[in-house]
């Protein structure tokens, strides 16, 4: 398995791929863990891919997930599979205000909770974006990849796939 889950902050990537490892064992990489510093300061590209690479080479399989454009590109020749996870804005939303504290991103759930309505504003403007994080960058990644892909639009197909499930071409 070597899959790349893509979508908005909120879709659900972490959830689902938290799940699937513990389904069929795999390594997993968020990118949030290779694209900042300390801090919201992003790290160059080029360290962040070659984090990326190495943890591809790493592992037999393998699930990353992000909104990082600018990262999953180069990588995507290495994926099995590419999962666009877009179930709407107001599901992220909601999804965002539900999310428990995340200690690997925050020190404290109330740092969390202080930075939760500019990730709001963020999440909400995500189809009026045109930054490697906006539907329109997704959506052409999506429909460019030549490979196995699927979009899920709505959270309720989240249940039904698996990596034990392969996607099939549209």
């Amino acid at each position: 398995m070597k899959i790349i889950l893509l979508g908005n902050a909120g879709a659900g990537k972490s959830t689902l791929s938290r799940r699937w490892v513990t389904e069929q064992p795999a390594a997993r990489l968020s990118l949030d863990e290779v694209a900042f510093h300390a801090g919201s300061e992003r790290r160059p590209l080029e360290e962040s891919l070659a984090d990326v690479r190495r943890f591809i080479s790493d592992n037999e399989s393998w699930i990353i997930e992000g909104c990082y454009t600018d990262i999953i590109e180069p990588i995507l020749g290495e994926c099995e599979e590419l999962i666009f996870l877009n179930p709407g804005v107001e599901v992220c939303i909601a999804h965002c205000r539900a999310r428990p504290w995340e200690p690997e991103k925050f020190s404290s759930k109330s740092e969390q909770d202080d930075n939760l309505e500019t990730l709001i504003e963020w999440v909400a403007s995500y189809a009026t974006r045109s930054d490697e994080y906006g539907l329109r960058r997704h959506r052409a990644l999506f429909d460019a990849f030549p490979g196995n892909k699927r979009e899920l639009t709505h959270t309720s197909e989240y249940a039904w796939v698996s990596p034990s499930r392969p996607c099939q071409r549209p």
